[in-house]
């Protein structure tokens, strides 16, 4: 495990959030103001000595938007493994699926939130 102080990973997460790709800015558009079943995600976030492209704490989920350079990357397998031992579920799209089909992407992603949900769910009726 990699080790990052703290004040790093919120520096590189503050740095990331601004410098946001494409597939990154067009996913956050759909899963940001608890779009998706309600998930709060935060983009950017630090976690461990990682930053996670998409994280929501609640339901346990860490979403990543690669582009080529995580081909098959040792790197990625020891980063998903860290992140699944602190009970982390993650999933990864590749930036031309999200802006090829993000309807598939976000279909996933409900999905996966619907088999983990939140375990507090807010009442019915929020928002209206």
């Amino acid at each position: 495990m990699p080790s990052r102080p703290a004040d790093e990973s919120v520096t590189t997460a503050r740095r990331l959030r601004r410098d946001m790709t494409g597939a990154e800015k067009r996913l956050w558009a759909k899963l940001r103001d608890h779009q998706l079943e309600d998930a709060h995600f935060r983009r950017q976030f630090p976690v461990g000595p990682y930053v996670a492209d998409f994280c929501c704490r609640q339901a346990k989920l860490i979403v990543e938007v690669d582009g080529s350079q995580h081909a098959d990357t040792a790197r990625d397998d020891a980063r998903t493994a860290y992140l699944q031992t602190l009970g982390y579920r993650v999933l990864r799209f590749w930036n031309n699926d999200v802006l090829t089909n993000i309807e598939g992407v976000v279909e996933t992603i409900r999905e996966s939130l619907r088999l983990h949900p939140h375990p507090d769910p807010p009442p019915e009726g929020r928002g209206d």
